[in-house]
């Protein structure tokens, strides 16, 4: 997928971080926006089951409900909600506030990699006022390790398999989290190194991880 990228941040801590179900937890605005898509199309949508499986890219999502053919519209329509009904209702994880902030404490940077459409995640941390590096959308699994190899990061925290998987392709350090969709067996067994409950386990993980 052809995706932006910023140039590379100079040789030092980069930690990358996942923003659905790793840093705030957008559900009850995704399924906001997908109970008003159902209604505007009249095609019933269960966006209960919908936020239970947040991570893969929007389209994915689209495809489960609409023949293939409708999907990019659909795609269009949602984004075209997104702003008015997602943003307020999504809050912080716990934990993500001091995460985010440990990095910067230890000298790092903090690249926020997404498959959401990068705009409408930019809106997301400046509601929420989580201020990070940089922030790259629009990519997802593999994708997400390219993209930590041009950024020189060697650490991606994710609640999906699939960021496990991007975080393989890149050599860096997996770390799971729980507050997503996978248990940590789940995550584990997928090849994370690390799995954490939340990240309010985080900073003290840094601190040893990097201490060692």
């Amino acid at each position: 997928m052809a995706h932006d990228l910023s140039p590379a941040l100079p040789a030092g801590l980069v930690v990358g971080f996942d923003l659905d179900m790793t840093l705030i937890d957008s559900r009850p605005g995704i399924a906001a926006v997908w109970d008003a898509v159902a209604a505007k199309t009249g095609v019933p949508i269960d966006s209960e089951l919908v936020v239970s499986r947040l991570g893969p890219p929007l389209a994915t999502e689209a495809a489960e409900w609409f023949p293939e053919e409708q999907v990019p519209d659909i795609v269009a329509l949602y984004r075209s909600l997104y702003p008015g009904l997602a943003i307020e209702p999504s809050l912080h994880l716990p934990g993500a506030v001091d995460a985010v902030a440990a990095v910067h404490a230890a000298g790092g940077k903090v690249l926020v990699i997404t498959a959401k459409n990068q705009p409408q995640a930019q809106l997301h941390l400046d509601f929420l006022g989580l201020e990070v590096d940089d922030l790259v959308g629009g990519v997802w699994a593999e994708e997400k390790g390219e993209v930590l190899r041009e950024h020189g990061a060697s650490i991606y925290v994710g609640d999906h398999l699939g960021d496990v998987r991007g975080a393989k392709f890149a050599d860096a350090t997996a770390v799971g989290v729980t507050t997503g969709p996978y248990s940590a067996a789940e995550l584990s067994a997928a090849g994370a190194d690390v799995v954490l409950p939340d990240l309010t386990a985080f900073p003290a993980w840094l601190a040893t991880h990097l201490a060692g």
